[in-house]
């Protein structure tokens, strides 16, 4: 069973960088997609930033120019580097992935991580 874990969230002062990891276990054939969101009390789910199998990215306009998505694919492992943080970016941060989980199916799927809470401090 595929499951998304990811890591890296926690505690930082505004200006400052945070590298959130989202890794993939389980029986994977290849990861289609992978996508960052974020989401706070106050917002739907947001999408921040997506990559593609071949390496094309894509950011939300307010990430622009300071956040790159990135993934390992030997390892099954995507990152979000997080610099120039603003009091603004603080929410709870969710990987997503669409993964072909079997050589038996063409089928693909949609999987999601647990969330990782960024907190920026003014």
């Amino acid at each position: 069973q595929v499951q998304l874990v990811e890591s890296g969230g926690g505690l930082v002062q505004a200006g400052g960088s945070l590298r959130l990891s989202c890794a993939a276990s389980g029986t994977i054939v290849s990861i289609n997609y992978m996508a960052w969101y974020c989401q706070t009390p106050w917002k739907q789910r947001e999408l921040v930033a997506t990559v593609i199998s071949g390496g094309k990215t894509n950011y939300a306009d307010s990430v622009k120019g300071r956040f790159t998505i990135s993934r390992d694919n030997a390892k099954n492992t995507g990152y979000l580097q997080m610099n120039s943080l603003k009091p603004e970016d603080t929410a709870v941060y969710y990987c997503y992935a669409v993964i072909r989980p079997s050589p038996a199916v063409e089928f693909v799927y949609n999987y999601w991580g647990q969330g990782t809470q960024v907190t920026v401090s003014s």
